[in-house]
């Protein structure tokens, strides 16, 4: 059953150290990214959370005062798939937008005004850029998981082809692995809906004069796309809005049109125009193809990943989404398919919570050692002395620490347990201390199998070798729970 959510929460703002080298070629300092963190306080077992085209930072929980949570809170919290009991979740504001992080709306600390149309154009790959500075600065040097649907399932397969060593699984919803022409179109429309507004000013707008009515009428362009025929059949049919009768003129009188026009208003108290445009430029630029190779351009891939569609998103249709798996598939990939059966077309993923908590959930829980083991630990040889392998431990924050023979195969293990007795024996070497006897496991072995070993022999930590004996990664009892595994 999905519990609660996770109440009051707060927006954090980062400010990179390091520029972000744009694709463009121009570079941006001081840029500062939105985000929020939920679960875990930990660096561990982290997913990050990628948000659509006029999203923001705030996907789950309440902010103070709110009466409405996060845009995902349907899925982010305790029990929930992505489940803060176990896992740290992070979302950010993309660079380019207009709720946090640096955007066109930004002030531009070369003149002290905003950016506005000076600021350099953007793409997907820079966000992910900007993404994974803003990890590595918060201490994170890998990710369990990125997830995200139409905008954010970009950044989640752009994550896999940039990062291929820093993202284990991928989740990819509603999306594609390039934009088609009928999206660089609606992107067209949009813009030039934005850019036609008499305000616009060449982007010099003030706050207190925008282009409202110009991105009102992007929003609701954009906002048909996201639903379906029969929704909107079921939504709101051919009736009318306030009368029984036909007007026989220009004002609003379908309760469709009524709907879109309040999408529109809503729309523009919550959002920057001229982020909308390179934001949706952006996405224009969005092209995984390698000499117009899906197959070529994820070829380098290290990821597991879960490829999900809408069954009626016209916006994104499902072919697009087995585009992605074929091309996976070509390359031996490991990768699932799945469809969202909703009659809400592309705001399916937003709306069907049921099923994209099942279908995430399981591809999520970890079923193998190799899902929760530590990749590539410090390791130490026989030969060393005891300082040095205490040392290693202090600097690593770890109390097991792989004894290895040159070929890097397993040749015992060292404790933190061991090292303190050592001083107590006044010993010198390592092998004085060391275990030989290991017990050790394989990372396709089940986390059952390595609970039920660890309970077996009372220790702590396994290291996880491959057939050779090469030690590949260590699994301890902090990052697995006994109690949870075994019922």
């Amino acid at each position: 059953m999905l519990q609660d959510s996770l109440g009051e929460v707060t927006t954090h703002y980062h400010t990179l150290t390091r520029p972000v080298d744009l694709e463009s070629g121009a570079s941006l300092s001081d840029v500062i990214i939105a985000y929020e963190r939920y679960g875990r306080k930990d660096n561990k077992n982290v997913i990050l959370v990628c948000h659509a085209l006029t999203g923001d930072a705030h996907a789950a929980g309440f902010h103070k005062g709110d009466t409405k949570p996060g845009w995902w809170n349907g899925i982010i919290g305790p029990g929930k798939a992505l489940d803060t009991n176990r896992y740290c979740v992070i979302a950010t504001n993309v660079l380019g937008g207009c709720k946090g992080s640096t955007g066109p709306s930004s002030e531009d600390p070369a003149t002290g005004k905003p950016y506005g149309i000076t600021f350099p154009g953007i793409t997907i790959r820079d966000m992910v850029h900007a993404e994974h500075l803003l990890l590595e600065e918060l201490g994170i040097t890998e990710l369990y998981a990125v997830i995200g649907g139409s905008m954010g399932g970009m950044q989640a397969m752009q994550w896999s082809v940039e990062f291929p060593a820093f993202v284990r699984r991928v989740i990819c919803i509603a999306s594609a692995g390039y934009s088609t022409p009928m999206h660089i179109a609606f992107g067209a429309v949009g813009r030039a809906a934005i850019m036609s507004d008499q305000n616009w000013n060449n982007g010099n707008y003030s706050a207190t004069k925008k282009p409202d009515r110009g991105l009102s009428l992007a929003r609701m362009m954009a906002h048909i796309t996201y639903l379906s025929d029969e929704s909107m059949h079921t939504k709101f049919g051919r009736r009318l809005q306030k009368s029984e009768a036909f007007g026989y003129g220009f004002d609003t009188e379908f309760s469709v049109e009524s709907y879109l026009q309040h999408q529109g208003e809503m729309f523009v108290e919550r959002f920057d125009p001229n982020s909308y445009l390179y934001i949706t430029r952006a996405v224009d630029y969005y092209d995984l193809t390698k000499n117009g190779s899906l197959t070529d351009g994820l070829a380098g891939t290290e990821a597991k990943f879960l490829i999900i569609s809408v069954s009626s998103d016209w916006l994104y249709p499902p072919y697009l989404s087995q585009e992605i798996m074929l091309a996976l598939s070509a390359n031996g990939k490991e990768a699932r398919y799945a469809e969202i059966v909703s009659p809400h077309g592309h705001d399916g993923f937003l709306l069907e919570n049921a099923q994209l908590n099942y279908m995430v959930g399981q591809f999520l829980t970890p079923v193998t050692v190799e899902d929760l083991m530590m990749h590539d630990p410090p390791s130490i040889r026989e030969t060393s002395s005891i300082r040095e392998a205490a040392e290693l431990m202090i600097g690593h924050e770890i109390n097991h620490l792989p004894v290895v023979l040159e070929d890097g195969t397993l040749s015992g293990i060292v404790t933190s347990w061991d090292i303190a007795k050592s001083v107590a024996g006044n010993f010198q070497n390592l092998a004085e201390i060391m275990t030989k006897d290991v017990i050790s496991i394989q990372r396709s072995d089940s986390l059952r199998l390595a609970a039920s070993l660890m309970e077996k022999h009372a220790i702590s930590a396994l290291p996880v070798i491959d057939d050779a004996g090469r030690v590949l990664g260590m699994l301890t009892s902090e990052t697995l729970s006994l109690s949870e595994v075994l019922q």
